[in-house]
């Protein structure tokens, strides 16, 4: 754990902050001219998942939480947890799926991500900017709708409804874009 300048703190980051774990999720750098400079960040609580917004002095010093990378293969999950094994110990550990939120969507069985851990507890998990997931549920397009842009939902393999083109077919694969959750483009295998 280090002591570092509001100042300094940059989106990405993990802090403290009323004795939990943060991450940076936005920050903004405001030099008003006259008074001190200050930082106004936008939060997120590693533990509940809520957002705080505050605003510190530049000058502020605030604690850096030192967190680890583990890569760790995806096992499967039950109803209240999602199970890991670490790459390197092979010790397997689990994650609560309420920590978990909507990434939940994105992890596949037998894939390796890298997880943040702060004091041996899961923060958060490092999710690539794109993934790409077969379709498994698809409505057939309806003969004759082909109004420009029309769309229907399907469901990817990880149980994640999206929004696509009506040409997408269940057995296909598709590229989501893991922040908005919406498609992206069709993959040809």
């Amino acid at each position: 754990m280090g002591q570092i300048k509001a100042g300094g703190i940059d989106k990405g980051m993990f802090i403290k902050e009323k004795e939990a774990p943060f991450l940076v999720v936005e920050r903004e750098f405001v030099n008003p001219g006259k008074g001190s400079a200050f930082v106004r960040m936008k939060l997120k609580n590693l533990k509940t998942g809520a957002v705080l917004k505050i605003t510190h002095k530049s000058q502020d010093i605030m604690e850096e939480i030192d967190v680890d990378d583990v890569n760790s293969q995806y096992l499967y999950k039950d109803g209240e947890a999602a199970f890991f094994m670490n790459s390197e110990t092979f010790e397997q550990y689990e994650v609560a799926l309420s920590v978990l939120e909507n990434i939940v969507y994105f992890l596949k069985e037998g894939e390796t991500y890298r997880v943040v851990q702060w004091d041996g507890e899961t923060l958060d998990i490092k999710l690539p900017p794109k993934m790409d997931l077969m379709v498994t549920e698809a409505e057939e397009a309806v003969k004759g709708d082909t109004v420009q842009g029309a769309s229907k939902w399907v469901v990817v393999e990880t149980g994640l409804k999206v929004k696509v083109p009506i040409f997408i077919k269940e057995g296909e694969k598709i590229r989501i874009n893991v922040e908005t959750k919406e498609y992206q483009e069709r993959i040809n295998s």
